[in-house]
């Protein structure tokens, strides 16, 4: 890819991605179900790519790389697990906003792990997602429906931030679809002992919306999404998957009469914004600690 094609497929990956909590909602079985099932989708799909186009899941895969692939698995599980488990608490709206802040967590794990400094745009965009998050807190008890997915959210939205960052070195020379499916791959293995019996139980219609939800949503999206890895920067790419809550918004208030409060669409204003301006400033070379 060349960088308009990678900011591209960032932007139909950040569509995608505001389809789950959709079909988080419609799906009636628990977080860990759903998060199986649709891994398990995904490795079917990404196999059936990958022999379709030749492209050997096997090929330059060192113990490193396996290594790197797994760990970045457990990533991928711990953030749909935790996505999923918002979307059942909070809600779609409350889920996907919760989740938008990890453009802050990603400024704050590459200053941390790479050893960049934060820069001043960081940090005003690190006080506005926090304020963002501040106004979209239904209540500040743990024991609120709201708050707790709000809280679910957030923790979707540092295991993403992680898997990001991780993905920079993991992802570094591997086939996308390489990287997609074995982390995909890793996911289901996790999940099979706890989640196949509820999954073998699942309603018809459920099954669909899995169907649906693991090509599409996961391995179409995490494939445009690993692919614009490989020309952007992480930060560049989480501040356009920044928009997915604008899509999933506007999808939960279409379809399911989810309507956002005033106070919600101010600190959704804020998050999003706070990223896109973020995006639009003119890159420079990262200064080092010392």
């Amino acid at each position: 890819m060349n960088r308009p094609q990678a900011l591209s497929a960032i932007h139909c990956a950040a569509l995608l991605f505001g389809l789950t909590g959709v079909f988080g909602e419609l799906i009636q079985t628990g977080p860990a179900t759903i998060t199986l099932g649709r891994a398990l989708f995904a490795v079917a799909a990404l196999t059936g790519f990958a022999r379709l186009y030749r492209r050997p899941l096997r090929h330059g895969l060192t113990a490193r790389r396996a290594a790197g692939l797994a760990a970045t698995g457990v990533l991928l599980a711990l953030h749909w697990v935790t996505f999923f488990v918002s979307v059942k608490t909070g809600g779609i709206a409350v889920a996907t906003l919760g989740f938008a802040s990890f453009p802050a967590f990603i400024a704050l794990l590459e200053g941390a792990l790479f050893r960049e400094r934060i820069q001043g745009a960081e940090w005003r965009l690190l006080v506005l997602v926090t304020a963002g998050l501040a106004l979209v807190t239904p209540s500040f008890d743990l024991a609120d429906r709201g708050t707790s997915g709000l809280a679910w959210g957030i923790a979707s939205g540092l295991s993403f931030a992680l898997l990001a960052v991780g993905n920079r070195r993991a992802a570094s020379g591997i086939d996308p679809i390489q990287v997609a499916c074995w982390q995909n791959a890793v996911v289901a293995l996790m999940l099979v002992p706890v989640a196949a019996p509820q999954l073998a139980s699942a309603a018809l219609s459920d099954w669909l919306w899995l169907l649906l939800l693991g090509v599409f949503c996961t391995a179409l999206s995490h494939y445009l999404f690993v692919s614009s890895l490989a020309v952007l920067k992480a930060r560049t790419a989480g501040l356009v998957i920044a928009l997915e809550p604008v899509y999933a918004i506007g999808f939960a208030w279409l379809l399911f009469g989810q309507q956002p409060t005033v106070r919600m669409g101010a600190g959704a204003l804020l998050i999003v914004a706070a990223s896109v301006a973020a995006g639009q400033r003119p890159s420079s070379p990262p200064k080092k600690r010392h």
